[in-house]
């Protein structure tokens, strides 16, 4: 059967291309308002694709910001039943730092597809698709091994806002044995990893107040607050000179990753060079005692992602700004909570903001994506793990996942384990100009999930 899923899908690698191209040629970009027909012309595509492949009953399901395309093909009531979830929607792109080609004129270049959400995670959707179609052709069955529901949303890159209230509202229609979560990054192209953990994410805003308007720094220059020096003094001290976050307690329900995981993660093959190559991130640093892929797999982290003050833009005008804003990225671990980090960040910001400033910290746990980690003995693990090896060609490891999702959100509603699945590859820019997908491994994933579903259904 590997043979022949090999053979159907290098059969129909250009039509699997052109479909991605023309998918990514709609910019369904999240939360703005000019691209809400986009949103709902990129749920009715997959819609129409997924009814191609076979789907007897796909709908698309309206939310406040972006639609959500789900599917049924249930055949067999003795069948294990599982629910794919990933997402259509993308951030937005700024054309002018996009070289290879505008965001979304997707094209075709020594063998990746560039443009946005090729990868994060249209391409990811679409290896299912794809997958599906190979495992009917190559086992001549008129209906997945499995029962299969797909739910891919168009809101997760502003937080899933309404994806709670989806799977409530649809309880008796998304109840399913296991979870397949696609929205998540592979190792490398030639080494395959299961990816069995993921972090939690949670965002907060910092604003220090200083004068009560901004004013000319000539009239009061030396006595004045400065909001920027006070936020600057602040972040400073957000971590220590070993890369550990200073906030009091914040490490006390942080767990050490199993020596079992510790030995699955140094068995991948790892170079500072390769990483520094493949990410474009300068330099390699975090907190001291754990390695690289520890530090992004199983260590919280918290990160600035923007600072904002004075004249950004245009010329200046010399003035001692009133207010200064930083947003942070917050990624936590198993055990962590959202909700008792948010009162160590409060209790830190007011503690060590000067007496001369006021301070408004924003941060709301219950919006917050907590961190889910796989069963390590689940069966589903070690049928993908031999899936991946027969997709790939080579034996799978095992990884986990820097970023965040919904995937607490989905297990508590569905009553089922997770398991990931992607395609991403660090190399292909997520989030950033020149985002790209290699054709190679979208062929390799949509291969893995024919094999799949023919070895959860005797698992």
């Amino acid at each position: 059967m590997t043979t022949n899923v090999r053979e159907f899908l290098a059969e129909h690698r250009d039509a699997m291309t052109a479909e991605l191209a023309e998918w990514v040629r709609i910019p369904s970009v999240a939360g703005v308002p000019e691209h809400a027909i986009d949103l709902r012309r990129s749920a009715n595509w997959l819609a129409a694709a997924l009814r191609e492949t076979g789907f007897p009953s796909v709908e698309v399901w309206d939310t406040e910001d972006g639609p959500a395309v789900f599917a049924e093909w249930c055949a067999d009531p003795d069948a294990p039943t599982v629910l794919i979830y990933s997402h259509h929607d993308v951030r937005a792109a700024k054309d002018e730092e996009w070289d290879e080609t505008a965001p979304f004129e997707p094209k075709l270049r020594d063998g990746y597809l560039y443009g946005r959400g090729a990868s994060d995670a249209k391409g990811q959707a679409l290896a299912h698709v794809w997958g599906i179609r190979a495992h009917l052709a190559a086992t001549g069955r008129e209906n997945p091994a499995v029962n299969l529901k797909v739910l891919v949303e168009g809101e997760e890159e502003t937080g899933s806002a309404h994806l709670r209230q989806l799977l409530e509202e649809n309880r008796d229609r998304v109840g399913a044995d296991l979870i397949v979560f696609s929205d998540t990054l592979m190792w490398r192209a030639d080494h395959p990893a299961v990816c069995v953990s993921m972090r939690g994410t949670m965002l907060a805003q910092l604003e220090i107040m200083g004068p009560l308007q901004d004013v000319h720094s000539g009239a009061v220059s030396g006595p004045a607050p400065n909001p920027i020096l006070e936020m600057s003094r602040l972040l400073a001290q957000l971590h220590d000179d070993k890369g550990r976050i200073t906030v009091p307690g914040f490490y006390d329900s942080v767990v050490e990753p199993s020596q079992r995981f510790r030995d699955d993660l140094a068995a991948l093959p790892y170079s500072d060079a390769d990483w520094l190559e493949r990410t474009l991130t300068r330099s390699v640093g975090g907190e001291a005692g754990y390695t690289v892929l520890e530090r992004l797999w199983t260590r919280p982290a918290i990160e600035v992602t923007s600072v904002i003050s004075g004249d950004p833009i245009g010329p200046s005008r010399a003035a001692v700004p009133s207010l200064a804003t930083a947003d942070l990225s917050i990624r936590y671990v198993c055990e962590q909570t959202g909700a008792e980090i948010a009162e160590q960040l409060r209790r830190w910001v007011a503690d060590t903001v000067g007496d001369r400033f006021g301070h408004r910290l924003t941060v709301s746990p219950e919006e917050a994506q907590d961190p889910y980690r796989t069963p390590e003995d689940l069966p589903a693990v070690a049928a993908l793990a031999e899936a991946m090896e027969e997709g790939f060609g080579r034996p799978a490891g095992r990884m986990g996942n820097a970023g965040g999702g919904p995937a607490v959100w989905l297990t508590e509603r569905i009553g089922a384990p997770v398991v990931y699945f992607g395609t991403g590859l660090p190399e292909d820019h997520w989030h950033d100009s020149n985002e790209r997908v290699s054709v190679d491994v979208l062929l390799a994933g949509a291969a893995t999930l024919a094999a799949f579903w023919d070895r959860l259904a005797s698992a």
